[in-house]
């Protein structure tokens, strides 16, 4: 994969990520989701994951070796485990098959999934 194919998948990314939890459509099409574990706590707890899943910029060779922007791992306070958050490109919104191209906003849907580390 290209560095140019890379930086562009980064930057739709990012973009998503930062509407994550927020009352807005997302502005790269896609849908938020967070599994049975991450439901199961409290309300303060969802809010503050989605922030740092907002807000996340720790990328290096370990978390994101092709330099997508697509994985993360966040810790926070009252949580043995760490979350991790996880993006996926489909190819439309029916989730049946992968996108052929991520870097094509028009031609992928993401979905952004947040969980705990022992859920993955």
């Amino acid at each position: 994969m290209s560095a140019e194919r890379s930086a562009r998948i980064a930057a739709l990314n990012d973009r998503f990520r930062a509407a994550c939890g927020l009352p807005v459509a997302p502005p790269v099409p896609g849908r938020y989701l967070m599994t049975s574990g991450v439901a199961a706590l409290s309300v303060r707890f969802q809010l503050a994951a989605l922030e740092r899943v907002r807000s996340f910029d720790v990328f290096d060779e370990d978390n994101d070796p092709y330099g997508e922007h697509d994985f993360g791992v966040v810790e926070l306070d009252g949580v043995r485990d760490k979350l991790f958050w996880k993006i996926d490109y489909f190819a439309d919104a029916t989730m049946t098959y992968g996108a052929e191209d991520p870097s094509d906003a028009e031609a992928s849907y993401r979905v952004l999934t947040v969980l705990l580390a022992n859920e993955y």
